[in-house]
């Protein structure tokens, strides 16, 4: 999985890899050539006496240093910007995936974990391919090409490669399988500590109005805890790295100065050639050791690419047509058919509708009522295609709503959801959301409509020159610096100026006081005039003048037909209104 992933991303790359190969390739035969150019100054400049001698050969030592510093420096920068790009080309990836998939996807994989695989796991797979392009070359050549140069300078010396390299794989080999589950642990770890931050964070007000504080601490603190305990053991197993590596590097180094010492008191080798030897030994057990960081990298990467590679490779339920179909173009509203749908959730006993069939006609209000639990906001989300109906048909003037594009379906439902979000920014950039292309005065009568004018007019944010008022005001993430009033009424005025041919308001007037909620929907029966409009509504009072209105329970319609004749033949609503009726008596 890791290698599909970077080779799918590495394509539009391959001029800069071929450049770092070239440049790395200048650099590590620059790095095998100074031992040997020192080897002969010694033995043939020092050891006679030749100062002339010593400064033509020191003179290319540097020329070739000087070269091995620049192809060295331009390597690095150019993995480096393969790196980064393709680290930036999958999270692009990520995201284009995750922008499309489903409710039934997003909660298959949760938030947390989306978020987790969309940045520490895709750093870890572009650390390790800054890594590689760093060592990629530098160590295959500088092992194979130091032991050549070794063996050419002292044969006799070349058991102690032989014996210290194997020595030093089997090392890293042990550490490397014990990492890998630890890194897995690691990445779970991270999955576990973002969800509980992220729950703690979005229900704050829920836990401060509990005083679950210490409960919440706990729950962080546990998760916490097993993050710090599996990173505490892979630095242990790190910590061992280090001196079993220095270990090695050192026993090298005494050996080739012991067994070398009684070679050249043999006369069977030069200083210059022993010196040389020796570098060219630590030059190799170095390439060794920074291919042993490299693969250190690797178990993490492959679990982290393994994790990316789930999200892309999972196809969204709500596929776009292949051959999309298009909707008749009209000023009029759009005729919302359902034809016996049946929709269960992933795993569930039992389907949240079951046959459900009605028809909301074209420029009409159909309104929906029903207990907590009935299937209500489910049937609405419907209706843009948040979700694909287990059976039967979703209509659009006569057009299944699945042979439609997601851009036209945006085009012609506007949906008021019954959590309403808004996002950061100012009040204008959440309004022009539906219609970036709406001028103020558009967003204005949207406000107006939606009985936000006044309260946006009046809103002034930030301090000294960074103040703004009105439709430049700040909007926090979630809209949290605004009332649930308020963000109902942006809610809804985002919808006006996208200005759908149907309308959906979820349970959209729930946190409206009964005397905003009357003005908002008068306003609404103007502007939506010709449109066609379904209201998921708990107030009997929001509803009586809907032309069409439907009781669900239990999936399932049990009663249509106006308030006054629902009134008469539908126990289920009369017992609605009785029980609203009961609660205003005593006001």
């Amino acid at each position: 999985m890791l290698w599909t992933l970077i080779r799918r991303h590495l394509r539009p790359y391959l001029p800069h890899v071929l450049a770092v190969i070239v440049l790395q390739l200048a650099t590590v035969l620059a790095t095998l050539y100074l031992p040997s150019l020192n080897a002969d100054i010694i033995d043939n400049g020092v050891a006679v006496g030749d100062t002339d001698y010593i400064w033509r050969v020191g003179g290319v030592m540097l020329v070739v240093a000087v070269v091995q510093v620049i192809t060295a420096i331009a390597s690095v920068w150019f993995g480096a910007r393969v790196a980064m790009g393709i680290g930036r080309d999958i999270r692009r990836s990520v995201y284009t995936r995750v922008d499309r998939f489903s409710t039934e996807e997003m909660g298959r994989f949760g938030a947390p974990t989306l978020i987790t695989r969309a940045t520490n796991d895709v750093q870890q797979v572009q650390m390790l391919v800054l890594m590689t392009l760093n060592f990629m070359v530098m160590v295959p050549i500088m092992s194979i090409g130091g032991i050549v140069m070794a063996i050419r300078e002292d044969a006799g010396l070349s058991w102690l490669v032989w014996v210290s390299v194997p020595v030093l794989m089997v090392i890293v080999g042990f550490l490397v399988a014990k990492l890998m589950p630890l890194f897995q642990r690691m990445q779970d770890n991270i999955d576990d500590i973002n969800g509980v931050m992220r729950e703690q964070i979005m229900g704050i007000r829920v836990v401060r109005a509990f005083v679950r504080e210490e409960h919440e601490a706990a729950r962080f603190e546990r998760a916490n805890a097993a993050l710090t305990d599996t990173s505490v053991r892979i630095g242990r197993l790190f910590v061992i790295m280090g001196p079993a590596i220095t270990i090695v590097l050192h026993l090298a180094t005494a050996a080739v100065l012991w067994f070398g010492g009684h070679r050249v008191d043999a006369g069977l080798v030069e200083v210059g050639s022993l010196t040389a030897f020796m570098q060219y030994l630590l030059q190799i057990l170095m390439a060794v050791m920074m291919g042993t960081f490299m693969f250190m990298m690797f178990p993490r990467a492959i679990i982290s690419a393994r994790r990316i590679g789930e999200v892309l490779a999972t196809r969204p339920t709500l596929a776009e047509p292949l051959a999309p179909a298009t909707l008749a173009a009209t000023d009029g509203g759009a005729t919302v058919e359902f034809r016996d749908v049946t929709f269960a959730y992933p795993g569930a006993a039992a389907p949240v509708l079951d046959g459900v069939s009605f028809t909301a006609p074209a420029g009409r209000t159909t309104a929906i009522i029903g207990s907590t639990g009935a299937g209500k906001t489910t049937l609405v989300n419907l209706i843009p295609r948040l979700h694909d109906a287990t059976s039967g048909q979703v209509l659009l003037d006569g057009v299944p709503i699945t042979d439609l594009s997601r851009a036209d379906i945006s085009a012609t439902v506007g949906l008021v959801p019954q959590k309403p979000y808004l996002f950061s920014g100012t009040v204008a950039h959440n309004l022009r959301f539906g219609d970036p292309g709406a001028d103020d005065q558009q967003l204005w009568h949207a406000l107006d409509v939606a009985q936000g004018t006044e309260f946006v007019a009046g809103r002034t944010t930030g301090e000294g020159e960074d103040v703004a008022t009105g439709l430049a005001s700040a909007i926090s993430q979630g809209g949290t610096n605004v009332s649930g009033g308020q963000r109902q009424r942006l809610c809804i005025a985002r919808a006006l100026v996208a200005a759908p041919r149907v309308y959906v308001f979820d349970d959209s007037f729930s946190a409206l006081d009964v005397t905003t909620d009357a003005k908002v929907r008068a306003g609404l029966a103007q502007h939506t005039r010709g449109a066609t409009t379904i209201i998921v509504a708990q107030r009997i009072s929001t509803i009586t003048a809907a032309d069409q209105i439907l009781v669900l329970e239990a999936g399932r319609i049990v009663g249509r037909g106006t308030h006054e004749e629902l009134l008469d033949s539908s126990p289920t609503y009369r017992e609605i209104v009785d029980s609203q009726i009961t609660v205003e008596e005593p006001v």
